[in-house]
């Protein structure tokens, strides 16, 4: 069976339209919208031919849509694994975020990229190889998740519940590359205290904001000590993205001639596997400590938030010789004539992804590759309609490969 052959011929017409129905369904996270999705994936698999297709319950009313496609035993299990719930879309768009719009060059809308093209794409691989008759001896499980934007509820769901697989594959949009590791996030809150005095008297303040000013620079150019090798180091970050500052720790801003006592930054961190929390928060206490001795009389504080009841997405990483890997690489280059980028890429390594859980939880080795990136998140998010073929025609065979087309 010659696998670039078939993945040569998916029926590029049917493809798209499977995506652009997906789009149409307005399936923002924690709404009504993304259950009728999971439910109408579960329609579509059923008509694809996979009798085991189904809703799995995730908290309250809100569902997983899972389906498999058995093998005839003997192979290696492979599972896909993407979420159906988006974004809100925002201001600036130029075309419907629901329409599916289609034109020479990309499909449309809210959601696409992030990550409905990934979806669309693994079933219609799994479609493709159906019509063609295609048997395998290892078994194909499709997850269709919720709750990814809750920090990955419907795929710690999907594990817990017992689903694994030899090996996984997120669709994430990683713009077709292969990423072998991604970060770890926590969230942080600074407090600057320093002293007032009327504007005439500056000189005997410690101003706060002037000392946050100074700190900024400096944790947005931080990477922490625990790094295991430079790749590892550079998914490493420090962002701060809110900053107010004021007089007190009300914030008063009615007397803008006094100088500001009190600043309250809150921003993120992204830290590799192999290192930790515990390590990064000492680093930053190093760093405040540094500004504090620079700007005496200033007192400063370091602590975490965490969403309440929600998981932590942890960091995720596969060896770059991991069977995999090297599939898809395979199959990369097949498709597309040249070497996939792999590693631990720029932008992806920064995000986090369901990929975390199913590696940390459910003890897969897997990788993150998926259509789109590029026009993420922004108005008119799109994807480029050559990537999500490839992609489709690169998920196929891997497929064949990792679970042996027969």
């Amino acid at each position: 069976m010659d696998a670039l052959a078939l993945a040569r011929r998916i029926d590029e017409r049917a493809c798209l339209d499977t995506l652009a129905e997906m789009v149409r369904h307005k399936s923002y996270s924690e709404t009504p919208g993304e259950r009728a999705l999971a439910e109408r994936m579960v329609e579509i698999m059923r008509g694809m031919g996979l009798d085991e297709a189904y809703l799995m319950p995730v908290e309250g009313d809100r569902v997983n849509a899972v389906g498999v496609w058995r093998g005839t035993g003997g192979g290696r299990s492979l599972l896909f694994n993407g979420h159906l719930d988006t974004n809100p879309a925002t201001e600036g768009w130029t075309v419907d975020p629901w329409g599916g719009l289609i034109d020479e060059a990309f499909i449309y809308g809210i959601g696409v990229s992030n990550m409905k093209a990934g979806d669309a794409a693994y079933l219609c691989a799994v479609r493709s190889l159906i019509q063609n008759g295609v048997r395998l001896k290892g078994d194909v499980i499709l997850t269709f998740v919720i709750g990814e934007l809750q920090g990955g509820v419907g795929t710690l769901a999907a594990v817990k519940a017992g689903l694994r697989a030899d090996y996984f594959i997120n669709s994430e949009p990683s713009d077709l590359q292969a990423i072998t590791m991604h970060a770890a996030a926590f969230t942080f809150v600074i407090e600057l205290e320093g002293v007032t005095r009327h504007l005439s008297k500056r000189e005997a303040a410690v101003d706060a904001i002037r000392a946050a000013c100074d700190l900024i620079p400096e944790l947005t150019g931080l990477t922490f000590s625990d790094a295991p090798s430079e790749e590892h180091r550079s998914i490493n970050r420090v962002h701060v993205g809110v900053i107010h500052g004021a007089l007190g720790r009300d914030l008063h801003e009615w007397r803008p001639p006094q100088v500001a006592d009190f600043v309250r930054l809150k921003g993120s961190g992204r830290y590799g596997p192999g290192q930790s929390e515990e390590n990064a928060l000492a680093d930053l206490r190093r760093v405040l400590a540094g500004l504090e001795a620079r700007w005496p009389g200033l007192r400063t504080s370091l602590r975490t938030e965490e969403a309440q009841g929600r998981p932590v997405m942890p960091a995720f990483e596969v060896a770059r010789n991991s069977r995999i890997v090297t599939a898809i690489n395979a199959a990369y280059e097949a498709v597309r004539g040249e070497p996939q980028p792999t590693g631990a890429i720029a932008p992806p390594g920064f995000f986090g992804t369901d990929a975390g859980h199913l590696f940390a939880e459910g003890g897969m080795e897997g990788v993150v590759c998926g259509p789109g990136g590029r026009y993420n998140t922004m108005p008119d998010e799109r994807v480029d309609i050559p990537d999500y073929l490839d992609m489709i025609r690169i998920y196929l065979i891997t497929i064949c490969d990792i679970c042996e087309a027969q």
